[in-house]
């Protein structure tokens, strides 16, 4: 699992890699990753619109911004969480993605919080460490 705080809200991401929607002979490999976002701070926040920066292991990079996540735009009060699931196809067996949601406090104010880099790893590439 990967975790970020930033302004006092826990975003924590648990890519998992999908075999049965992949087709490596294809070359198309698919993620799901599992998403909780935390407030831990003293205000209460929506999320309005999510950032995704996804990088293959071409180095190739895909962004993808919009409204809120899974079609929703929680409101989350102090001390609640809010749980999601998305996915990403690549056509290379590996990549990695990070983030950013922009979230809302009741009286306008935006600001954004960091979604960790996550790797997303597949069986049909060796893993190698640097």
């Amino acid at each position: 699992m990967y975790s970020e705080t930033t302004h006092g809200i826990t975003v924590t991401v648990r890519p998992v890699f999908l075999e049965d929607q992949s087709a490596p002979a294809e070359n198309r490999y698919v993620w799901a990753y599992f998403v909780r976002i935390e407030n831990g701070s003293n205000r209460t926040v929506q999320l309005r619109s999510r950032y995704w920066h996804i990088t293959d292991a071409r180095g190739r990079v895909q962004e993808v911004r919009g409204p809120g996540v899974v079609g929703e735009q929680p409101i989350l009060a102090p001390g609640e969480s809010y749980e999601y699931n998305s996915g990403t196809p690549l056509s290379t067996p590996s990549g990695i993605m990070r983030g950013a949601y922009q979230m809302e406090t009741p009286d306008g104010a935006r600001f954004d919080i960091g979604v960790p880099a996550f790797s997303l790893d597949s069986p049909h590439e060796a893993v190698r460490l640097n």
